[in-house]
């Protein structure tokens, strides 16, 4: 659902991230090659932490999501764009349903959100506030119908960003099936 780039977070979504940040190791890591597993659990437990605060159900880690999410960011790397529909015109939906996720799933309800930042705006803490400051991607982390995710996350942007290479770009996978 959308895509983000830095400077779209206002101080109410800073105090939020400072509050969610606290009880998730790695919340406030800037992501890089050697702490992908660390930056993408903290991304997770944010995320969970603004679900308990809304009373929703936490979502659980899903390793088939997590290879959609990491297949994600890689390939907008790798293909120098930056959208939820790639280039072939596969859309996140349809990356999900081809996964071994759907396998035996009588229905399959997903939901992505992908965002890029620089320096200390890539942490975890001010991705997961900057998508609780816009409300379709607000809407997405708050939808009670999901029951799993995946995140994957890249330290590095596509060259079309125009921002050079040093930053991080996070793909999130929401599912239930």
């Amino acid at each position: 659902m959308g895509a983000l780039g830095p400077g779209a977070a206002d101080a109410g979504a800073a105090a939020l991230a400072e509050r969610a940040s606290v009880p998730c190791p790695g919340a406030n890591l800037r992501p890089s090659a050697a702490n992908s597993a660390p930056v993408e659990a903290a991304t997770a437990c944010l995320i969970n932490g603004v679900r308990a605060a809304y009373r929703l159900r936490p979502l659980h880690v899903n390793r088939y999501l997590q290879g959609v999410a990491a297949g994600q960011v890689d390939e907008m790397v790798r293909w120098n764009y930056f959208a939820d529909v790639g280039p072939s015109g596969q859309t996140p939906g349809k990356l999900i349903a081809s996964s071994r996720y759907a396998v035996r799933a009588a229905s399959l309800y997903t939901g992505q959100n992908i965002g890029w930042a620089t320096g200390a705006y890539s942490t975890p803490a001010n991705m997961v506030a900057t998508w609780m400051d816009s409300p379709p991607h607000r809407a997405v982390i708050l939808a009670g119908d999901f029951h799993d995710v995946g995140v994957g996350v890249a330290a590095t942007l596509p060259s079309v960003l125009q921002h050079g290479r040093l930053g991080a770009i996070y793909a999130v996978e929401f599912g239930a099936r």
